[in-house]
């Protein structure tokens, strides 16, 4: 059965038009005339049955179905360049992985260890994109997520990582080095506070049997990079998974407060739908991916 799709060269004169928001702006940059892009844009309304354009003498503006359609169609035009240049640049070979992200996680774990996946499997590309909440695959072009919670979302399948070991970190600035701090010390220091995790002071005062007034009060970040930063420029006390902040450790920008450590409820996976399991690049990435966090999983003793 044929396909109710228009032209090409119609959705991409429409795409180019809404975005401007004018014909001579579409032309200009399409390198056509004014009348080939009102001519596509006309053939465009006439297959679709709706108009898309409002036309009075100031110039033309997109009516409302206009805008809705606009951003569809220029999704889809931005996925199908992008398959054109995947496939313009393997030549045919290898493959590509779009992954969804927490960001810390990505900036900080991941991307550096990526070069050792390129090298290991050069046909194949990793995209990243930041997500901070669970999603629909279907809704999406990911072919996987790495994603920080407690569960594997419903319909996937998934690979555990690691768990996570929260430690209290601090600028050597605010904390002389080796300092024990009595339930006492700790209520003269800001206590930085990541914004969805509102009760994880508490609760790491509580893996310590100790209460600290005031475990809530401080101000409020959104990232784990937003509190190492903080912490570094001596704003605070912040706590944060050990894995994220190696490097700020070892050159001595940040020092643990406190040599306790207490594992989050919390643990990263990779995740992936059912239907992608056998995917080749995935089963690849995955197998990669699993032996890099081992490390972290052996210490603690949480295989």
């Amino acid at each position: 059965m044929r396909r109710k799709i228009p032209s090409t060269a119609a959705l991409s004169a429409f795409e180019t038009a809404a975005r401007h928001q004018s014909f001579t702006k579409a032309a200009d940059e399409l390198a056509v005339t004014q009348s080939a892009i009102c001519r596509q844009i006309g053939s465009l309304e006439e297959f679709l049955g709706v108009k898309l354009f409002r036309r009075d003498r100031r110039g033309v503006g997109l009516t409302e179905a206009g805008v809705i359609y606009s951003r569809k169609v220029a999704s889809r035009l931005d996925e199908v360049e992008r398959d054109t240049l995947e496939l313009m640049a393997k030549g045919g070979h290898g493959g590509s992985l779009e992954l969804a992200v927490v960001p810390t996680f990505a900036t900080k774990w991941l991307l550096p260890r990526i070069p050792c996946f390129n090298e290991a499997y050069p046909d194949i590309t990793v995209n990243l994109t930041v997500r901070t909440r669970p999603f629909l695959f279907d809704d999406t072009e990911f072919d996987a997520a790495i994603h920080a919670g407690t569960a594997i979302w419903p319909g996937t399948e998934g690979t555990f990582l690691m768990r996570e070991s929260l430690i209290a970190v601090c600028s050597p600035k605010l904390i002389a080095p080796r300092t024990r701090l009595t339930a006492t010390d700790w209520r003269r220091y800001p206590l930085l506070q990541q914004s969805t995790r509102p009760y994880a002071w508490r609760d790491w005062f509580a893996s310590r049997n100790m209460q600290v007034e005031g475990d809530m009060s401080g101000p409020r970040l959104e990232l784990f990079s937003m509190l190492a930063e903080a912490a570094i420029h001596g704003m605070g006390i912040a706590l944060i998974p050990r894995l994220l902040i190696e490097d700020e450790l070892q050159r001595g920008a940040l020092i643990q407060a406190a040599s306790h450590e207490y594992p989050g409820n919390r643990s990263y996976y990779l995740i992936y739908p059912e239907r992608k399991a056998d995917n080749a690049a995935l089963k690849m990435f995955r197998a990669w991916i699993d032996a890099q966090a081992q490390q972290y999983r052996k210490p603690m003793g949480l295989e």
